[in-house]
């Protein structure tokens, strides 16, 4: 099952929302994708986006004023949703920290969120077959960004699968899930108590076993509200030094947690990631 949601144009392009059925996620899930002027001649280069807690696939669509340059620069754009919706589980909502909007792109291994919580195998695998079949996108030559828990993934994502992505950065991003409370929060119920399993999800873990071949770039806002007790940058800092991963953590003076943050940097982000992909 695959569903056109709505269509319209922008920037000379097309901003589109779609649905399909995930035998991954087990259930429908929602995405959005921004096609460029340029796709309509040919295979563009593709950069996912990964929100954050209580986001969906509508969040940075809307939010993050990406789809200018994108336009000017021939990059497609995907958003994909947060995690599967209306799974019924007991505590998949009501908490904006956990469950439904929170699934924390990881693979989850415990009962009953293993059966859903998927969105590590969704956004490395099955999205990217799916818009690879029905999008004008160049799937070798991906991107991937994120914010917050997307930022986490993100980086997990690129750091897990460095062959799959020739960028990654983040915004504010989740960079020691084992050592904050939203990680102590999330983590045993979808992986259970081992803490080897957390260090899958982990950056600050993988980054000393496996490096990205390229640039990191993060984007870090010092009147972020959860600087201190949850996003640590200065830890995944010190994790990329001992590891010697080239990063770029640029922290701004005055910006916070939100899509104000984002919007006002998103164009270094796509230029970034334009320059990997062979768009500048």
């Amino acid at each position: 099952m695959f569903e056109t949601i709505s269509e319209q144009r922008l920037h000379g392009g097309v901003q589109g929302f779609y649905r399909h059925h995930s035998e991954t996620c087990g259930g429908p899930m929602r995405f959005a994708v921004y096609q460029p002027p340029q796709a309509a001649d040919g295979p563009c280069p593709v950069l996912y986006f990964l929100a954050g807690l209580t986001c969906t696939e509508e969040t940075a669509t809307i939010k993050a004023g990406a789809q200018r340059l994108a336009a000017e620069l021939g990059l497609v754009l995907v958003m994909p949703d947060t995690s599967p919706r209306n799974t019924g589980f007991e505590g998949a909502t009501g908490d904006w920290e956990f469950g439904e909007g929170a699934g924390f792109y990881l693979d989850a291994t415990q009962a009953p969120w293993s059966s859903r919580f998927r969105m590590h195998s969704y956004v490395v695998r099955e999205l990217p077959e799916l818009i690879a079949a029905r999008f004008p996108v160049d799937a070798s030559r991906s991107g991937i960004c994120g914010h917050s828990m997307g930022g986490l993934g993100a980086l997990v994502i690129a750091l897990r699968h460095p062959s799959r992505y020739r960028s990654v950065s983040a915004f504010a991003p989740i960079v020691a899930p084992s050592q904050v409370p939203w990680g102590h929060k999330a983590l045993p119920h979808y992986l259970g108590d081992n803490r080897d399993s957390w260090a899958e999800y982990d950056p600050c873990e993988l980054v000393r076993q496996q490096t990205f071949p390229g640039t990191i770039l993060i984007d870090q806002g010092e009147a972020d509200g959860f600087l201190e007790t949850q996003l640590k940058p200065e830890l995944f800092d010190q994790a990329c030094a001992e590891a010697d991963q080239s990063l770029l953590l640029r922290r701004h003076a005055g910006y916070d947690h939100s899509y104000w943050f984002i919007g006002s940097f998103i164009d270094d982000h796509l230029r970034h990631h334009a320059a990997a992909l062979g768009l500048s």
